[in-house]
């Protein structure tokens, strides 16, 4: 878990879904230069992605992937797995370490079941339970760790993200604004907001 980036996401994984949720401030160095960013991108009808790092970088990522997506659909007839798109970011972001995308993933999807993988700068993956990324990841994973259960209500995860990035924006100066939210469930993309 690294913390050189300049935000706080939360990803959890339950039974029949996965929330993702963002806070909204974008910084630049101790600069405030956003207050309603949006930190979690629709990549697919099953799968979204949270961002920390560089938005231009990941930006880009989240184009690559969405083609990727579509492509797939089209070519195969039906949507591409979770970790077949995974496999493919981590091929994408270490084809480029020498000149690394900065970047901090969550990728979050229901595929058969659902889905959640944490993705680093040089590409190494690993599908969690639950995980945080970027500078405010320290304190909201506290929080997430003594409170999480994979049988949690869709309500009760919202809620438990949604105070992990609170109390983050409490002792995180890169963290703040607000919540957003996002909810894949089977046949289910939900995607919330709240401002704290």
């Amino acid at each position: 878990m690294s913390v050189l980036h300049g935000t706080t996401t939360v990803g959890l994984k339950l039974r029949d879904s996965v929330v993702i949720a963002a806070d909204k401030r974008a910084s630049q160095g101790y600069f405030i230069a956003h207050k309603g960013v949006r930190k979690i991108l629709k990549i697919d009808d099953h799968i979204v992605m949270s961002i920390a790092g560089l938005v231009a970088d990941a930006q880009i990522l989240a184009s690559q992937l969405q083609y990727l997506a579509r492509r797939h659909k089209y070519e195969e007839g039906f949507p591409v797995s979770v970790k077949t798109l995974v496999s493919y970011l981590g091929l994408l972001l270490n084809t480029y370490k020498y000149f690394p995308f900065e970047v901090q993933l969550l990728v979050g999807g229901y595929d058969i079941e659902p889905r959640l993988y944490a993705v680093q700068w040089f590409g190494d993956y690993v599908e969690e339970n639950y995980a945080v990324t970027g500078s405010g990841s320290p304190i909201a994973v506290g929080l997430i760790e003594s409170r999480y259960s994979p049988d949690m209500s869709v309500e009760e995860a919202v809620k438990l993200a949604v105070e992990a990035i609170k109390a983050s924006t409490r002792r995180d100066v890169f963290s703040g604004e607000g919540v957003d939210i996002a909810v894949v469930g089977r046949n289910l993309v939900e995607f919330r907001s709240l401002v704290l």
